[in-house]
């Protein structure tokens, strides 16, 4: 149900190769898009190695959105330790593996390039809400469980939250209770930046759920009540302010 594409992207040192997933809606278009942004168990295994992150993709498509899924950890072979990949991680890479996603979106002609939003899991919560800080076209963005969001990385970019009055489009984020890394503190502050802002939001936070917990591969970490809600309002809410 979906096709790899292969772009090319300019770093701050060098050209890169990035392969996007494309997951491809049924139906005549133009179709709503959706970037959506890797968890970072992928990190070194590459997108098809992952049957959730695929079903994420799926699950999107049958939605109706054309989605667009980046390795955004293209940068390095594959075979590098991920520590190394979380110590060196930049976001002015991940931004030009963004614009470059969102072009590709944009320029299809089955997309409508005035509805597209991004959403990402975990690693992927924070390059969301990044990307929403940067492109100004996006119209809606999704952050479940996302950490870091209050984090510098390596190229010493202010972190994301202290961008929020940058975002134009209304954000929902989805968050357990149990988690850390967001702790209930730092989703407090998400919220506290995002209201400060006047950026439209709608948080939901789950008892008994931690960190990755729609993420069925990890049977110690999946809550199927606090998943499936999760899935419903995230629908909703893309299809409220992309369709």
């Amino acid at each position: 149900m979906y096709r790899s594409e292969i772009i090319s992207v300019q770093g701050h040192a060098n050209n890169s190769p990035m392969e996007v997933l494309v997951f491809q809606p049924q139906g005549k278009g133009p179709h709503p898009g959706l970037i959506i942004a890797q968890h970072i168990p992928l990190a070194h295994t590459g997108l098809q190695n992952d049957d959730w992150q695929i079903d994420v993709g799926e699950r999107y498509a049958r939605a109706g959105y054309m989605v667009a899924m980046p390795f955004i950890f293209h940068w390095w072979p594959k075979e590098v330790d991920i520590q190394i990949k979380r110590d060196e991680f930049r976001d002015d890479d991940t931004l030009a593996d963004l614009r470059a996603t969102y072009q590709l979106l944009a320029t299809m002609t089955d997309v409508d390039a005035q509805r597209i939003g991004i959403l990402g899991h975990c690693w992927g919560g924070r390059v969301s809400w990044l990307g929403a800080c940067h492109i100004a076209q996006l119209r809606a963005c999704v952050v479940l469980y996302g950490g870091r969001i209050k984090l510098a990385f390596a190229d010493k970019a202010a972190p994301p939250i202290e961008l929020a009055s940058d975002i134009r489009a209304p954000v929902l984020g989805l968050f357990g209770n149990d988690d850390q890394s967001p702790s209930p503190q730092d989703v407090d502050d998400y919220e506290a930046a995002l209201n400060a802002a006047k950026v439209p939001n709608e948080f939901h936070r789950y008892d008994g759920a931690g960190h990755g917990f729609q993420d069925f591969n990890k049977a110690q970490r999946y809550r199927e009540t606090a998943s499936n809600d999760a899935w419903e309002k995230c629908i909703a809410f893309l299809d409220r302010h992309l369709k």
